[in-house]
């Protein structure tokens, strides 16, 4: 294999030829039963993807290397993220390894892969299969490589960890640094532009638009990014600078530039930022993606 070649098979052993792709049934999202289970998750997958691959036969080749002919979903992600990448001195066969390890050596890794999926079927009317995620969404596969990075920081192993992030923000136009903390249940919507700093926390069942930037405000050392709590919703193009807090459930506008805490549930909007009034109820917008329940506060928004 020539330096970056991208992956061309599962590297386990595997000699046998490609099944035959008969049609398949997906079945109806989600049953409540199983919802956050990794095995129905990948089971979608699977029936997505031969459906897909009768419907298209220019995509079967893509599609049995990518999903079909691997075990697992951990080992699909692995290969795919592998081949997006790699490059012609960061091999696809030595970042394969690095992501199955990961994967493998962490269950919370393969948990929040799981979750991100099912947020963004839930959440985006766009998307259409767990698999159109899984092979498609640069937001979602920026996520899973950071979340290797991050493991990778903590290990001390920072070199490596760095150079994944460079390839990250090379090819998916997303710039997360390894050291940020992401929970699970995230979704970043498009993702192009967005930007995460050192020291960010980022909360369960967030949702953030592209063109978001959580960054610092110059060149103040230690902790100095924003910290998001569970449940956030930030919509396309905000900016959140300093170590601030905005509580679980807040929602910040679109375009907004926010300094200062945001309490919990509520909304945060404009250039600075003024805050509207707190929302009560069990509804989290990070969940349900409400990006314009706050306008009739507020009678000088325009769009």
């Amino acid at each position: 294999m020539t330096a970056g070649q991208p992956l061309r098979d599962d590297p386990q052993p595997r000699r046998h030829s490609p099944p035959a792709l008969h049609p398949a049934v997906v079945p109806a999202y989600p049953p409540p039963e199983s919802d956050a289970d990794e095995s129905w998750v990948w089971s979608q997958i699977k029936a997505e993807a031969r459906r897909d691959a009768d419907a298209e036969p220019a995509l079967a080749s893509f599609l049995y290397a990518t999903v079909l002919s691997h075990s697992s979903l951990d080992r699909s992600l692995a290969f795919h993220l592998a081949n997006k990448l790699c490059s012609s001195t960061l091999l696809s066969t030595l970042l394969y390894d690095l992501f199955v390890a990961s994967l493998a050596a962490h269950p919370t890794l393969r948990a929040a892969v799981v979750a991100d999926l099912l947020a963004a079927r839930s959440r985006d009317p766009a998307c259409v299969g767990f698999s159109h995620c899984l092979l498609n969404y640069k937001g979602f596969l920026a996520i899973q490589a950071q979340r290797v990075a991050h493991v990778l920081w903590a290990q001390d192993r920072r070199a490596l960890a760095l150079a994944l992030q460079s390839r990250v923000a090379e090819v998916f136009a997303v710039d997360i640094h390894p050291a940020a903390a992401i929970g699970k249940g995230v979704l970043l919507d498009h993702a192009t532009g967005v930007v995460i700093g050192e020291t960010a926390v980022i909360g369960d069942n967030v949702s953030i638009l592209h063109h978001v930037t959580l960054g610092g405000t110059g060149k103040a050392v230690g902790d100095r990014h924003p910290k998001i709590g569970d449940g956030v919703l930030i919509g396309a193009g905000a900016t959140i600078l300093g170590n601030v807090r905005i509580g679980a459930g807040a929602k910040i506008g679109a375009g907004s530039l926010v300094l200062i805490d945001v309490p919990p549930r509520t909304t945060a909007v404009g250039n600075p930022a003024r805050l509207l009034g707190g929302k009560k109820g069990d509804d989290m917008p990070g969940e349900s993606m409400d990006h314009t329940s706050f306008i009739q506060q507020w009678s000088d928004y325009s769009i």
